[in-house]
């Protein structure tokens, strides 16, 4: 009985590891998903497609969201230490508040990166955000090569950028 178990535990495993592979695998020949979204600061609209050509880390984030907030000067470091290599930062803000909550979070912390309002449509098109922050790494040829769930440290982020930008 117990080499039973002990084959159960290991094929069980093995089929783990293989649906992670595929998975993977799927992800990274997704396509990022159109959209057009209101920018915070400027209230014109923004498309997808002004984005062409760069790798993105998109994050779905809101202004009452601890790890959101923590994540912000990392995100701004990054917008900072990339935006030469085609690189770029997009939050798009799923707060209900409006745009005047996130307005002032952008002044407060000097967001220097794209702050669109997020919509339903697009949390539905990205395959249904239901936490924040949830990102989305996008390569330069418009693909999601990796999503993360929750805070993502620093060192995470810079290793999976530097493999993606130019």
């Amino acid at each position: 009985m117990y080499k039973r178990e002990r084959l159960t535990i290991l094929i069980i495993a093995c089929l783990f590891v293989l649906f992670q592979l595929l998975m993977g695998h799927a992800l990274a020949s997704t396509k990022m998903p159109s959209f057009t979204l209101e920018n915070v600061i400027t209230g014109e609209n923004v498309e997808s497609k002004e984005f062409a050509g760069k790798s993105l880390l998109i994050i779905f984030f809101a202004t009452w969201c601890p790890p959101c907030i923590e994540e912000i000067p990392t995100l701004i470091d990054l917008q900072n230490k990339y935006r030469d290599r085609q690189f770029s930062i997009v939050g798009l803000s799923v707060d209900q508040d409006g745009k005047k909550v996130v307005q002032k979070l952008i002044e407060k912390k000097k967001i220097n990166y794209p702050v669109l309002m997020a919509d339903n449509s697009v949390t539905r098109k990205f395959g249904g955000v239901y936490g924040i922050p949830t990102s989305f790494l996008v390569n330069s040829n418009g693909n999601v090569v990796k999503k993360y769930t929750g805070y993502v440290p620093r060192s995470v982020l810079i290793k999976d950028i530097e493999q993606i930008v130019q």
